[in-house]
């Protein structure tokens, strides 16, 4: 993913109010992120999520609810980068759709939105499965999970 700013971050929410994304709480480290490992942006604020990636011919941002975590620990696989992650490591986010009204899009992901780093082997706390991809189409993989669920949000 290449570099972006605050402005481009704030703009690219689609299923956001401009109030709603000005008051957002942007991650203040973007010059330090490692871009080139980035499959899209993620961060987490409370119980709310953030996910920004490069969609179409530009960024697509999308605030999402984070369900609390449930009362039994278990293994729980991420639906875009396939990583296991015992307990609450894994968590179920929603997104209201783009299209006003109360339709909304759910996906379970890693809890730390690191998706991209956990398939480099730059962070380890799930746990990936051996797999005959190879990283490329692995990343790729990845990238067609996130876009597909980007497409359910913006769908009307």
């Amino acid at each position: 993913m290449r570099a972006v700013t605050e402005r481009e971050i704030r703009a690219s929410f689609v299923n956001s109010t401009k109030g709603e994304a000005k008051r957002m709480a942007v991650p203040r480290d973007l010059a330090e992120r490692p871009w080139d490992d980035l499959d899209f942006l993620g961060w987490r604020d409370m119980e709310r999520a953030y996910v920004v990636a490069e969609h179409g011919d530009g960024l697509v941002g999308v605030a999402l609810r984070v369900a609390p975590p449930g009362r039994h620990r278990r293994t729980g696989m991420c639906a875009w980068c396939l990583t296991t992650h015992p307990g609450d490591g894994v968590a179920l986010m929603t997104a209201r759709k783009s299209a006003r009204g109360d339709n909304s899009v759910g996906v379970y992901v890693c809890g730390d939105l690191d998706c991209s780093l956990h398939l480099r082997g730059r962070k380890d706390t799930g746990r990936r499965l051996e797999e005959s991809l190879t990283l490329a189409e692995q990343i790729d993989r990845t990238t067609a999970n996130v876009a597909a669920f980007l497409e359910r949000v913006l769908a009307g």
